[in-house]
């Protein structure tokens, strides 16, 4: 019985309306955005830019690993996709995209 008289005499007191705002209450709902941009988009786009930026300055004489874990070298650019040497007179026709890493370049090959 005495724990039915403290519900309701706390449920009595509190009969104004709490103070908080809108704006209070989003806080927490906007820092979590903020917080989950910062970690979670923000490098994903560099990853992705640097990505399109070694696909876009792929030469023929760079040797590359795809994604399928093919090493090859470049024989050939065209828009969409790339032809990869992997082995003895074996050619493959490979996406762009699918050019996980450039190991080495002409370039490093010439010095």
């Amino acid at each position: 019985m005495m724990l039915i008289n403290f519900f309701y005499v706390s449920q009595a007191g509190s009969s104004q309306p709490s103070g908080g705002s809108l704006f209070s209450a989003l806080i927490p709902f906007i820092l979590v955005f903020v917080i989950f941009y910062v970690l979670i988009i923000l490098p994903s786009r560099k990853r992705q830019k640097r990505h399109q930026q070694m696909v876009e300055n792929l030469q023929p004489g760079d040797k590359v690993l795809t994604t399928g874990g093919l090493y090859g070298t470049v024989m050939g650019v065209q828009k969409d996709k790339i032809e990869l040497k992997i082995a003895a007179n074996v050619k493959v026709d490979v996406a762009k995209s699918a050019v996980a890493a450039v190991l080495t370049t002409r370039e490093e090959k010439k010095s």
